[in-house]
């Protein structure tokens, strides 16, 4: 089996009372692409803000490659490897695509990042960003400014300024969401493209797209992981298919 990247031990959050994440126990396996599903306040985006500490755990413990990490800052986090697509999802809207890319490949470079520095010292990355720009097929419109590309493409750039940051472990936040189903199949065979080689774990509703590319799936309900498996196991769980009541059964059902 694939060594586990990211590892919960009984991870909890709670607010005044409320326990929004509750003893959760994830492992994410290197090079898997493992999806967190469940129902609307499940707890999904509450998890995500704990593993990049935007929210700080009531208890509980996160290691990144063995490494305890609870207590790191977000910007400690980031320079570990562990990249949220929405951190940097805030694309230039007046930058080209170009442009937004190589802020991404500034990181690398140092812990600035050197908007005042020459276009001539910038473009050093220019065949870098390049690269990333095809292979989220954004080639052609690298001249584009950000504001003037259509809402997948935009996904499409997030993705490739991701990338540009050097992540080892992606966290994809809803990647599909606001989609039509065209731009949900792009960016869907997109995600599956730049796995290769990577660790992604990726919150996600569009349960076609969680069927389609996961590895692991791990479903959430009240905090809690209900089900833990690969798509078959639990879309058969009848906890998860009661805890889907109504037209999400429909979603999980049609997603075979």
């Amino acid at each position: 089996m694939a060594e586990v990247v990211l590892e919960t031990r009984n991870l909890t959050k709670e607010f005044k009372g409320f326990t929004a994440v509750s003893d959760v126990n994830l492992k994410v396996r290197r090079g898997h692409i493992h999806a967190l599903i469940g129902p609307n306040g499940a707890g999904k985006t509450t998890c995500f803000n704990l593993l990049t500490k935007f929210l700080t755990p009531t208890s509980g413990q996160i290691l990144f490659n063995g490494k305890e990490i609870t207590s790191a800052k977000p910007a400690q986090i980031a320079r570990q490897g562990i990249i949220r697509s929405f951190q940097i999802s805030a694309v230039f809207p007046h930058l080209t695509a170009l442009e937004n890319v190589r802020i991404g490949l500034q990181r690398p470079l140092g812990n600035s990042f050197y908007f005042w520095q020459s276009e001539k010292k910038l473009s050093v990355l220019n065949d870098r960003a390049m690269e990333l720009l095809a292979l989220v097929d954004l080639e052609i419109f690298a001249d584009t400014m950000t504001v003037d590309l259509p809402y997948g493409r935009k996904r499409a750039l997030e993705i490739a300024t991701t990338l540009g940051m050097e992540p080892e472990l992606m966290l994809l936040d809803e990647p599909t969401q606001g989609m039509g189903h065209e731009d949900v199949d792009r960016v869907t065979q997109l995600i599956k493209k730049v796995s290769t080689g990577r660790t992604i774990l990726m919150v996600e509703h569009n349960m076609n797209v969680v069927a389609g590319i996961s590895d692991r799936i791990s479903v959430l309900q009240r905090g809690a992981v209900l089900a833990e498996g690969s798509y078959a196991e639990v879309s058969r769980n009848p906890a998860v298919m009661e805890a889907y009541m109504g037209s999400s059964t429909e979603i999980l059902e049609g997603a075979h």
